[in-house]
């Protein structure tokens, strides 16, 4: 059932409704008080957001450095607790999430798998959520339905007693977290090169089922002059829905299946392993990936001021030689992904002012 009208009541439309509507419809309901609440949708994330959130990171991070900064910080959310409910397999997101936390004092408790919990017994994973409500003042989750997590913020702002949810990646459609660290590695990179503004992104690989460049594409959109070159085999090329919004946005883009030659363009390299996980026919076995490769002997045609990164796991599509190389930045990436969460940890609970002034 699709709702066109832009003043419909969203409280009393059913799940079904909601999640019809056009994302641009829906946001406000999840926020407060003029501000984002849950963190869903890349979408969500204005320049301004952005800023606060680079710059409320970098202010964590050179608090933290020393012991007494660090026994500060772990004070601000002493009294709160935060759920991890990761039902789909990860590393990198849980270690930095749980990470993040615990930068903040928060306690936490986690949930990795729905064979541990009362799924396992029937109950729906509806139920679940409004069970760990209870209990914990945020849920941070990531699952393999798409769509769960604004599902789990929609119920829960109906209740009386909301509290944040934090996708940490919902089946193929977003990451927004991830693309968070990843915008915000690009901000460090660039920070004297000019910024972000008119820099070429090159993202190769797995691009119709990769949910790290779906959401970063979009969190773009708050540059001027970013061109993206969407790299990948037929069957992987990115979705039109991306690309629809990138010309609703004016965002120059091109697509190629020729990784190389697409490398002197570059300020930045995004490669992305293919995401065999989504196969229903084992179809990715029937696609030569190896021309997606990002290789050492690549690296010359690549300006000397680019970036390389990758939101890892990597497979054999990214030469572990290129470690080596100081354009490679995505084990920096993956570091600058707590600071970043604990950001927004803290911009959801709204501590960032008491932060600033330390």
């Amino acid at each position: 059932m699709k709702i066109k009208n832009s003043n419909t009541d969203l409280t009393k439309l059913n799940w079904d409704e909601f999640y019809s509507l056009p994302l641009n419809q829906k946001l406000g309901y999840f926020d407060k008080e003029g501000r984002m609440f849950d963190c869903l949708f890349s979408q969500q994330l204005s320049s301004n957001n952005l800023k606060t959130l680079f710059d409320l990171a970098n202010k964590i991070r050179k608090v933290a450095k020393e012991k007494g900064g660090l026994d500060w910080l772990q004070t601000l959310l002493s009294h709160k607790r935060a759920m991890l409910y990761f039902v789909q397999p990860s590393t990198r997101t849980f270690v930095s999430f749980q990470s993040a936390c615990y930068i903040l004092g928060m306690k936490v408790s986690e949930i990795r798998s729905t064979s541990t919990s009362s799924e396992l017994k029937g109950e729906s994973p509806e139920d679940t959520i409004r069970t760990f409500s209870s209990y914990a003042d945020l849920i941070i989750m990531r699952h393999f339905e798409e769509g769960m997590a604004e599902k789990s913020a929609w119920m829960l702002n109906k209740t009386k007693r909301p509290i944040s949810i934090i996708n940490g990646g919902s089946g193929k459609d977003q990451h927004p977290t991830q693309a968070l660290l990843d915008l915000y590695t690009l901000n460090l990179s660039f920070q004297d090169k000019g910024g972000i503004d008119n820099k070429t992104i090159v993202m190769v690989g797995d691009l119709k089922r990769g949910r790290t460049v779906r959401s970063l594409s979009y969190l773009l959109e708050n540059y001027k002059n970013v061109k993206i070159i969407f790299v990948a085999p037929d069957y992987l090329k990115i979705g039109n829905d991306v690309k629809e919004f990138l010309k609703r946005k004016k965002m120059p883009f091109k697509e190629s299946n020729d990784l190389v030659k697409c490398l002197p363009e570059a300020d930045a390299v995004y490669v992305t392993r293919i995401q065999d996980e989504y196969d229903i026919n084992n179809e990715s076995k029937n696609i030569d990936y190896s021309k997606f490769h990002l290789k050492k002997e690549h690296l010359r045609k690549m300006k000397k001021s680019a970036i390389i990164m990758h939101p890892l796991p990597r497979r054999q599509e990214l030469d572990v030689e290129i470690d080596k190389d100081p354009r490679a930045k995505y084990w920096r990436q993956e570091r600058n992904g707590m600071w970043i969460r604990t950001a927004l940890i803290a911009y959801l609970f709204r501590i960032e002012n008491e932060i600033n002034r330390y």
